[in-house]
């Protein structure tokens, strides 16, 4: 490097290149071109003292053991399916953790192979044609699908129709890709927790690009009009996205059956557990829109003798192939995150992806019926199937009760003043009665 042996050897630029640099934009230093208040600059000395690797681990333990020991009951978007062991051994293996993106598909085989048989997955599960290989989460996932229902939808319009019961989080993400190209999100009502169609007709127009629903909804409610929202949205030559996730793809219609565009969710139901905001967007959709699709797509093909390879097909990013012509600005994806889904999904096969559905429908159904027979209690409010969670009316105000629970070693969500949600999987099914009678006490 021009003689400078200092620094690593992987360094873009010699002292002279970055002087030069810096003579040109008239600074003295690197340190020039950041605005770092004084109070947060770091100043050489981080203010810790020394300690051993056993005095630290001592107090990193005990200072996580001042934490609540808490057993959760909470959904709302983030799930705790028990992750097996093998996929965290599968998944640390080197050669995954230390893969960027898989740019070079001579060295990236097996991690291609793992991202194709993903996609294959959702492929599958969806009866759609094409899926990428991830984006960042379900709420970046929906921004995705409103900014291609704008580029692909025939007449001009300018509003998505989501469901008054969509979490807030989820909305303000949307929003926020909604405003960059000119879009209106604007909400239509639910009935006893199912979308009201009725509702839904009448505002559904010919200025509508995108309506979304969802199932198991935010309330855990399973959605019984899902024909009828695919027609409405046809009928007003719109975008019909459906919101989902693997678990419940596995036990619910298809989503091509009931005419949906375009399916988005979070796959990190399997392969992660709850990372309470970490997660993995998927994205499916009709193959018409393939040059449309956000992220990455991996592809199969044959190498020069003949041999089955793998390879980054379509990349849609701003930053290099595509420039001016991309379709998103998502950049790094959750490669590895969707590797420990298709391993999660793998592990447990078409029969153990079904009983885990099917277990979820159980457990709701059951804890909610015994919580049904405490007095004081109504669940569930909605009179429909559940999917993992319910929602409960409680005669008590419900933030008094779900601090009240939280002092017995319980978690819920209080969404409403008489209003709890409680979610139930195999990682807390255990502690069901503990739950049940911390409830008849304090509900009271």
């Amino acid at each position: 490097m021009s003689g400078d042996n200092r620094g690593s050897p992987y360094a873009p630029h010699t002292a002279t290149e970055r002087a030069a640099m810096l003579e040109a934009v008239g600074v003295d230093s690197e340190a020039d071109l950041f605005d770092i208040p004084d109070p947060v600059a770091f100043d050489g000395e981080f203010g810790i003292d020394a300690r051993s690797e056993q005095a630290v681990r001592r107090e990193v333990g005990t200072e996580l053991g001042r934490n609540a020991d808490l057993v959760e009951f909470l959904g709302r978007g983030h799930y705790d399916h028990y992750v097996p062991s093998l996929v965290d051994h599968l998944a640390d293996r080197q050669e995954f953790l230390t893969s960027y993106t898989q740019y070079q598909p001579e060295i990236a085989q097996g991690f291609l192979q793992a991202l194709f048989e993903y996609q294959s997955m959702l492929v599958e599960l969806t009866g759609l044609e094409v899926a990428n290989c991830s984006v960042y989460d379900a709420a970046t996932a929906l921004g995705e699908a409103a900014t291609l229902a704008a580029r692909v939808r025939d007449v001009d319009g300018s509003r998505v129709l989501v469901p008054e019961h969509v979490r807030e989080e989820k909305r303000s993400v949307l929003e926020n890709y909604a405003d960059g190209v000119d879009l209106t999100v604007e909400t239509y009502p639910m009935d006893d927790g199912c979308v009201d169609v009725d509702a839904l007709a009448d505002s559904a127009g010919e200025e509508t690009l995108l309506v979304y629903a969802e199932t198991p909804t935010v309330r855990g409610v399973v959605e019984e009009h899902l024909d009828t929202i695919g027609e409405i949205a046809d009928d007003a030559g719109a975008l019909f996205c459906l919101g989902t996730d693997p678990v419940a793809l596995a036990l619910l219609e298809r989503p091509v059956d009931v005419g949906a565009d375009v399916v988005v969710g979070d796959a990190a139901t399997l392969g992660l557990g709850t990372a309470y905001g970490m997660g993995l967007g998927l994205f499916v959709t009709r193959e018409e829109y393939l040059r449309q699709v956000p992220g990455r797509l991996v592809g199969a093909g044959e190498d020069s003798t003949e041999r089955r390879a793998y390879t980054l097909t379509l990349q849609t990013r701003e930053q290099h192939i595509r420039r001016e012509r991309a379709t998103s600005n998502i950049c790094t994806n959750q490669a590895w995150v969707a590797l420990r889904t298709a391993m999660h999904v793998t592990m447990l096969g078409p029969d153990g992806l079904v009983e885990l559905a099917e277990e979820s429908v159980r457990r709701a159904r059951d804890t909610a019926a015994r919580l049904d027979e405490i007095v004081g209690i109504e669940a569930p409010v909605h009179d429909c199937h559940h999917f993992r969670e319910f929602v409960a009316r409680t005669e008590q105000p419900a933030g008094a009760i779900a601090a009240d629970l939280a002092d017995e070693g319980y978690a819920v969500h209080a969404i409403d003043d008489h209003l709890l949600q409680v979610c139930v999987t195999e990682t807390n099914e255990h502690a069901v009665d503990g739950l049940v009678a911390a409830v008849e006490e304090v509900a009271r």
